[in-house]
């Protein structure tokens, strides 16, 4: 548990890590988030105008929300306490809420409580806070990762503002990298990147600005280590690192390179070679649905984990997953889709790294499910004629007879309901007169299908008024 004033706080900072040191002080500081920063934004009054509003802000990790609580509680001149709720109980909430309600009556300071993975409360501890957020002792401002309307109680919801925060773009993470080797907070102009360096961080952070710092706190180490005739691990560290040790290291005063090979090292993760807005982003993701449809389980895995690492968006990987599931598995395996979907909703309950482990595990039912694109023939077959015209009037015992003057009309008249019929069908004709006897469903042997096959057929031929025709002879 961290009881330390804002002020303090800063003073610690100041010598930690490079993410820490790097704080934004104020919104106009802050990397991302333009929707929540904007004009008249609700976070913004709450900075600018001093409200007692409290707040859940709900984002994945390094988007800026331990930050965002710091800059609520320096803008109004409040108290910050902090809370992680992975080791904080309900004592300690009460010890909190105690000392802030006794500030305010006697100073008139208030207190902004800052929660740090709050979905990590049980109920009873998020319970204990309901009474100082309803009467204002505490601006609660409460930090998840996980979907609030599942992890916090709905009382609690209900009395803040819910601010959801994005993951940072590439654009973003550059700007943020490029001004901590600027800032004399972080390297001071001491350092700078080579282009290949910076995308790789690009690439390393996921969306995540802690992780992109983190990664070239890590490479300058090295490469000013490197400068100083420091030993960084490695032969050839000091030409990785683009110093020239003839004259016994860098000139006085010059920036130091970081180079990608360094930081790759200092990492100890190589670059993945992908362009996500050029060639490579199509021709991987074109390579994974092909390996899928072709039942290539460990090539799809590789290239499930080749977007993943070079900082693809996994929901972009998880809708061609959904699209494959009907398009090539169809019918074969009806359940695929339901397992492509809910790897999709794991990602958004679960985020990464973890929901790798359900697109994963997709990508492997997919891959090994029979295949059919007997869907897709199907409703291109239907769309095509749809498109040429061949529409038809719907048939009369068809349309809706529940309207006043719908008999007079005829509509609904000779329906027969097929529920009264054996087997749950009876002959009669539901398509327009243009199109009766359209075969748009051709289901294939494979997997499912063999049966669905057999009760087409059936079907067709009660519908029809025909006896069903046997199946096609495998051999021939």
């Amino acid at each position: 548990m961290s009881l330390f004033d804002a002020d303090v706080t800063d003073t610690l900072a100041a010598s930690g890590p490079l993410a820490a040191r790097l704080r934004p002080r104020s919104l106009d500081e802050v990397v991302g988030q333009r929707h929540l920063l904007a004009e008249g934004s609700p976070l913004r009054r709450l900075v600018e105008g001093g409200g007692t509003t409290s707040v859940v802000l709900w984002g994945p990790p390094g988007t800026g929300k331990t930050t965002l609580a710091h800059i609520v509680s320096r803008a109004t001149r409040r108290r910050f306490r902090e809370l992680s709720a992975v080791t904080a109980g309900v004592k300690d909430v009460r010890a909190v809420i105690d000392e802030a309600r006794d500030t305010l009556f006697m100073s008139g300071v208030r207190t902004v409580l800052f929660i740090d993975e709050v979905h990590r409360f049980t109920r009873t501890q998020q319970d204990a806070l309901l009474p100082s957020v309803e009467k204002g002792w505490v601006t609660l401002v409460a930090a998840t990762t996980e979907n609030p309307f599942f992890s916090v109680v709905a009382p609690l919801l209900s009395r803040s503002l819910l601010l959801t925060l994005e993951p940072l773009s590439d654009a973003d993470i550059a700007d943020l990298v490029e001004r901590a080797v600027a800032d004399p907070r972080g390297y001071g102009g001491r350092l700078t990147l080579t282009e290949e360096a910076r995308d790789h961080l690009v690439r390393l952070s996921g969306g995540d600005g802690r992780r992109a710092l983190t990664a070239l706190e890590a490479g300058a180490e090295a490469a000013l280590a490197a400068a100083r005739g420091v030993d960084t691990g490695g032969p050839d560290a000091d030409a990785d690192a683009g110093i020239d040790t003839a004259d016994g290291g860098d000139s006085v005063g010059e920036a130091v390179p970081l180079r990608l090979e360094l930081l790759e090292r200092a990492v100890d993760r190589s670059a993945v070679r992908y362009d996500r807005e050029g060639d490579q982003h199509y021709d991987v993701v074109s390579a994974f649905i092909k390996s899928m449809r072709g039942g290539d389980v460990d090539a799809a895995l590789h290239y499930l984990a080749r977007m993943l690492e070079a900082g693809e968006d996994p929901r972009f990987v998880a809708r061609r997953m959904i699209i494959l599931a009907s398009e090539d598995v169809g019918m074969a395996d009806p359940g695929a889709l339901g397992v492509a979907v809910s790897a999709a909703q794991a990602l958004e309950l679960v985020g990464l790294p973890e929901a790798r482990l359900a697109l994963a595990q997709a990508v492997i039912h997919l891959t090994l499910a029979p295949k059919s694109n007997t869907v897709i023939t199907a409703i291109d077959a239907a769309t095509a004629d749809v498109r040429a015209g061949r529409l038809g009037p719907v048939p009369s015992h068809l349309r809706d007879a529940h309207y006043r003057g719908a008999a007079r009309l005829g509509h609904g008249a000779g329906y027969r309901y097929p529920h009264d019929y054996p087997d749950g069908v009876v002959r009669q004709q539901y398509a327009p007169d243009v199109l009766a006897g359209s075969d748009y469903y051709r289901p294939t042997g494979h997997g499912f299908e063999r049966r669905a096959t057999e009760r087409v057929e059936f079907l067709r031929g009660v519908l029809r008024g025909r006896p069903p025709e046997p199946p096609a002879d495998p051999a021939g």
